[in-house]
């Protein structure tokens, strides 16, 4: 077997939360890191010593110039919801892409490719929890386009050997990242209302338990050509979430509870309308969604293969997070005490 530890590390979507949170942490341990980035400005804050390459990953050339020497291979860049993308741009960065790097890696023979998915792949989860074993039901073009590149990814391991994991994230959170500021300034001001008829469950991760899970994929034996669910110590009811933020913000938990229907179809109609235009709906459906449909899932292959041990506790990570959006000023109220 080549020894491939001495080698750089790839890892793409350095400048976002994840990749960020990633890099930082592999280059305290030591590690040579290089990142493929659009603008090395957006690389600023990455640490000294960390080699920045000027490129974009849906260029097949780009991607194989920084593939070049390349050991380890972590792919966490992704196209996220926004308004501005249509489909087509989804798929050029979420499974494009994802083709470019597979066979720059596959050509440049990397001792390991961690694929990053989400379990956003398996759609709403009827009978929770749900396992790697739940069957393929994305739900938007988000969803589906990762759910190809993970199939795609699976299928370069098998047809083409690859040495390849993939993670599937739940719902990522931790100081820094502003996914759920929405609901954290809603809940502090008292507006935050739950919507639907039944409580579903919401399966977080606290991003330093999510780093030690990629990186377990990208260094251990039983890890390759598996599929693994990286998520937080367990999974809860949204409403007992939303009270655990209100807890710690010293604020009246949500109590109002609305049918989630007119919502769905004012989310709808608002998408049809602004979307094609670029413009930002002020309601999307997949919020909705939010309170309609369970993620719930469970840890157990990771923990018993891989060893995976998620740490932080969901008041823990929620009384970091919340801090640091207090100390940014995110969010109206006083700073958390530990």
């Amino acid at each position: 077997m080549i020894d491939h530890s001495d080698r750089p590390i790839l890892v793409t979507g350095a400048t976002g939360f994840t990749g960020g949170h990633l890099v930082h942490a592999l280059a305290r341990d030591g590690h040579r890191v290089r990142c493929i980035v659009r603008s090395s400005a957006r690389a600023k804050g990455l640490p000294d010593g960390v080699e920045v390459r000027e490129g974009d990953i849906t260029s097949a050339a780009d991607v194989s110039k920084a593939m070049e020497g390349v050991g380890t291979v972590y792919h966490l860049a992704a196209a996220y919801r926004e308004a501005s993308h249509q489909e087509e741009g989804y798929w050029r960065v979420n499974v494009g892409a994802t083709r470019n790097l597979l066979e720059a890696a596959t050509a440049a023979r990397v001792g390991r490719f961690v694929h990053c998915s989400t379990v956003g792949v398996h759609g709403h989860i009827a009978n929770p929890p749900a396992d790697e074993s739940e069957p393929y039901k994305p739900g938007d073009a988000y969803q589906r386009t990762k759910c190809e590149a993970e199939v795609m990814a699976l299928a370069y391991a098998r047809d083409h050997g690859l040495p390849l994991a993939v993670a599937r994230p739940t719902a990522i959170y931790g100081p820094g990242d502003t996914r759920l500021l929405k609901m954290f300034r809603m809940i502090a001001k008292g507006t935050f209302v739950i919507l639907g008829s039944r409580d579903i469950y919401y399966h977080m991760v606290y991003i330093d338990d999510l780093i030690q899970g990629l990186r377990l994929l990208g260094s251990h034996p039983a890890a390759l050509g598996e599929v693994f669910i990286l998520g937080g110590e367990r999974y809860y009811p949204l409403p007992v979430i939303a009270s655990t933020v209100a807890g710690i913000l010293g604020v009246r938990p949500p109590w109002l509870r609305l049918p989630a229907g007119p919502f769905q179809l004012a989310g709808s109609l608002c998408e049809a309308i602004c979307i094609p235009f670029g413009v930002e709906p002020p309601i999307y459906r997949r919020r909705v969604d939010f309170f309609t449909k369970s993620r719930a899932f469970s840890t157990d292959k990771a923990r018993r293969i891989l060893g995976y041990s998620p740490n932080v506790s969901l008041e823990a990570g929620l009384r970091r997070t919340l801090d640091w959006c207090l100390q940014m000023e995110l969010i109206p109220g006083r700073r958390v005490v530990a």
